[in-house]
């Protein structure tokens, strides 16, 4: 095993990725990321920052942000698929909302759950899993760490590509949606993954 991959972590053997929750030191790999993220072509319907306010973050910022999802935390965890040459190819981050409390969108709800966000492939390894197991680490965890009852996200609805996704990975549309902030003619909606 390289010095990477730990026990807990999620090794594929065919595709030879590594999944698994990122560390506090990681800083530079979550900001590269991250701002490949927001270069994609539908950042604009996944993401609620550009890459232009990103790309002008000091290195402290970056640096909080990894320490604040890193493995060991419990009210966030930023999952990574990291592929053989040891460059991060994937990403999805879970934050926890408490029951009564004002949730990422500002909306109260009644349990503790799990909020999937940031949701990313690399444009070069989509189609051969990834993503299905970047959501299958993030369950993991949401269930197992954080002990959430249930886990959302929400969708832009012109993003079919990814509504798609979510509905085959199983996770089901609850009616409610919320304006996309800064175009209030759009809607995101909301889908749920309840605990098994």
């Amino acid at each position: 095993m390289s010095p990477d991959v730990r026990s807990d972590d999620r090794f594929d053997a065919a595709a030879g990725h590594v999944v698994r929750s990122v560390r506090a030191d990681e800083w530079p790999a979550v900001k590269e990321l991250r701002l490949a993220a927001l270069r994609d072509p539908v950042a604009h319907l996944a993401f609620l920052e550009t890459y232009e306010a990103a790309v002008g973050r000091p290195d402290s910022f970056w640096r909080e942000r990894a320490a604040g999802a890193a493995e060991g935390v419990r009210e966030r965890q930023q999952v990574v698929a990291v592929a053989p040459d040891g460059r991060w190819v994937g990403s999805v981050v879970v934050l926890v909302e408490e029951a009564g409390a004002p949730g990422a969108l500002g909306d109260v709800s009644d349990v503790r759950q799990g909020h999937l966000v940031a949701v990313y492939v690399r444009p070069e390894v989509r189609g051969r899993g990834l993503t299905e197991r970047l959501f299958a680490y993030a369950l993991e965890w949401a269930w197992d760490v954080a002990g959430v009852e249930r886990v959302r996200l929400f969708v832009d609805e012109r993003n079919g590509r990814a509504e798609a996704f979510y509905r085959k990975f199983g996770f089901v549309p609850t009616g409610e949606s919320v304006p996309v902030p800064g175009d209030p003619g759009a809607r995101e909606l909301e889908f749920v993954f309840k605990r098994p």
